[in-house]
């Protein structure tokens, strides 16, 4: 009888310790409550019955909204009830500390070399200030869903680097801007001169 290497049983035995995850992906953090509000509908109909273009003026109103604040619009499904949109700004100051490729951290680099071969060379070059490449940015990110007489937002925010590189990514439908696009949004919809 041959002998097992030693290798393949520890290879079998690490295959027993690979788990699989408790759960699915979520956004971290949770959204908050106040992204997902229901908006009014027109108090001219009948009960029972909706206005069919009830979400293409949700749409309207919030794409007012989300422009006023300078977002752009990106893509708009009237069917779906789905609008996304986004908006950019730099980010003066944003480095990372440990990047010495923007120039950060000393300032100042000297490098060099020595080479004997045929003959000696000695090489000496040095830079000073930041890197060349564009400026971090901050892109912000926002989905809207209307559907059922309720309006569901969904925000993140992704900062990335001088060389265009993610270096944060993160869910942001929070309570402060969530509500203040209610507020914006329900300003909007209701009619001049009433209470």
């Amino acid at each position: 009888m041959k002998a097992i290497p030693l290798s393949i049983t520890c290879l079998l035995a690490l295959a027993g310790c690979q788990t699989v995850p408790d759960r699915l992906p979520q956004a971290e953090p949770a959204p908050a409550a106040a992204c997902y509000f229901p908006t009014d509908p027109p108090t001219d109909l009948p009960t029972g019955q909706s206005a069919p273009d009830e979400t293409l003026s949700v749409l309207t109103a919030s794409i007012d909204v989300l422009e006023a604040w300078g977002f752009s619009l990106e893509t708009s499904d009237t069917e779906l009830g789905l609008v996304s949109a986004s908006r950019e700004r730099e980010l003066i100051g944003y480095y990372d500390r440990y990047d010495y490729d923007y120039g950060y951290g000393s300032g100042f680099r000297l490098f060099g070399g020595l080479g004997i071969g045929r003959g000696v060379g000695i090489g000496v070059g040095g830079s000073f200030g930041p890197g060349f490449g564009q400026q971090p940015v901050e892109v912000e990110r926002v989905s809207l869903l209307a559907r059922d007489g309720h309006l569901r937002i969904s925000r993140d925010i992704r900062r990335f680097d001088h060389l265009g590189d993610l270096r944060e990514s993160y869910s942001a439908s929070n309570d402060d801007f969530c509500g203040r696009f209610q507020d914006a949004f329900s300003s909007s919809v209701t009619p001049q001169g009433a209470s």
